[in-house]
């Protein structure tokens, strides 16, 4: 195979995630969340495998016809955002104008972040939130608090897409990575089988979504407070 072939493998790997976002908003729509969470969570592996993939192969110079970026983000809209945004409104956890506030806010901000050109740092870090609202709505579903925590959740994290705090990368940023990759893909684990399981309150798997969640969320701030060891 050539190199120009693999690049090209690794656009078609990234486009599949639109496949899996359709099949994902078909579900959606018959109300079918465990079904719609495993395809996202599916859409959600591929997209950690297709930029080393695509660093690999160097696609930009390879396969320079499709805009890997790009194509990344609209994939990205679509399976971290609309979809779980449209979830989150429909499934009733949020009721009357409190699922009206959340779909607005969630679908309006993401769509300003994924366009700011600062979003990026210079460890490969978030500038901000980065809209990973399938990870928040997932964990929703598994833990259902109260209609206000979910609510102060989403309004707290919409703001802090716009706020100078950092959030990692699990795969570029390359501080803590031995740590932030398994438990990222702990995640991905304890995700799948919390949606496998149906959501069943009982299940170990919401402990370690918590858990896992917690350290994605906060790790980044945490590396802005706590220098690193040459400065």
């Amino acid at each position: 195979m050539t190199d120009q072939s693999r690049a090209l493998f690794v656009h078609l790997l990234t486009a599949s995630g639109a496949v899996f976002a359709m099949l994902a908003l078909l579900a959606a729509a018959q109300e079918k969340w465990s079904i719609m969470f495993l395809w996202l969570v599916v859409a959600f592996a591929v997209d950690g495998i297709d930029g080393p993939l695509a660093r690999k192969y160097h696609v930009k110079a390879n396969a320079p016809r499709f805009d890997g970026v790009l194509l990344d983000l609209i994939i990205d809209y679509l399976t971290y955002v609309f979809i779980p945004a449209f979830a989150l409104f429909q499934s009733g956890l949020l009721p009357g104008w409190t699922g009206w506030f959340a779909i607005i806010i969630i679908t309006f901000a993401s769509a300003m972040y994924f366009a700011d050109t600062r979003m990026k740092t210079d460890d490969n870090s978030f500038h901000g939130f980065p809209g990973c609202w399938n990870m928040v709505v997932l964990v929703l579903f598994a833990i259902e608090p109260n209609f206000w925590v979910s609510l102060a959740l989403v309004a707290i994290l919409a703001i802090a897409m716009f706020l100078p705090l950092k959030f990692i990368h699990p795969v570029r940023t390359e501080r803590w990575r031995n740590i932030s990759l398994p438990v990222a893909l702990a995640w991905t684990f304890f995700a799948g089988w919390a949606a496998w399981v149906d959501f069943h309150p009982e299940s170990w798997a919401h402990w370690g979504l918590i858990a896992t969640s917690v350290y994605l969320i906060g790790v980044g701030v945490v590396q802005q407070i706590v220098p690193t060891q040459n400065q």
